[in-house]
């Protein structure tokens, strides 16, 4: 049985290398591909233009390279960001509409009796807000 479980992940174990080999040498390629074509280009605009105005093209590309990853990078985090922000929501919400947990609330308060309740409610809401004010200023971290 553990045989069977052993050779299962000794397979899939020695396919994953072999594919993470093989996209390794695909993106060494990929990458000395790209470096001709772009020393091929400058030689091209150098020949037209002059060396100084190669450069500069050469450099405005990298340039635009640049500002449409970055561009790509904060669309990407606000994203993750409100994916994250939806899916505490969500979870707060399933917690409260949960049945079983409002019958506990009611048997707690019945237990308890309001007006004990009461001062323990606004001593937990007051340290559930400072805790989200904390946790809410931790979350803005400066620009990177």
């Amino acid at each position: 049985m553990f045989q069977r479980f052993i050779d299962d992940v000794k397979a899939s174990t020695g396919l994953a290398v072999r594919l993470s080999s093989l996209a390794a040498i695909a993106a060494v390629a990929l990458f000395i591909a790209l470096s001709f074509l772009c020393a091929a280009a400058f030689i091209v605009v150098m020949d037209v233009y002059g060396l100084v105005k190669a450069c500069l093209a050469g450099a405005a590309v990298f340039v635009l390279a640049a500002l449409i990853v970055i561009a790509i990078y904060a669309v990407q985090k606000r994203r993750a960001e409100a994916r994250a922000a939806e899916r505490t929501k969500s979870a707060a919400h399933a917690l409260l509409a949960d049945p079983a947990m409002i019958a506990t609330g009611i048997q707690i308060v019945r237990a308890v009796g309001v007006k004990r309740l009461l001062p323990i409610l606004a001593v937990g809401g007051l340290a559930l807000g400072l805790l989200a004010g904390r946790s809410h200023a931790g979350d803005q971290t400066p620009a990177e």
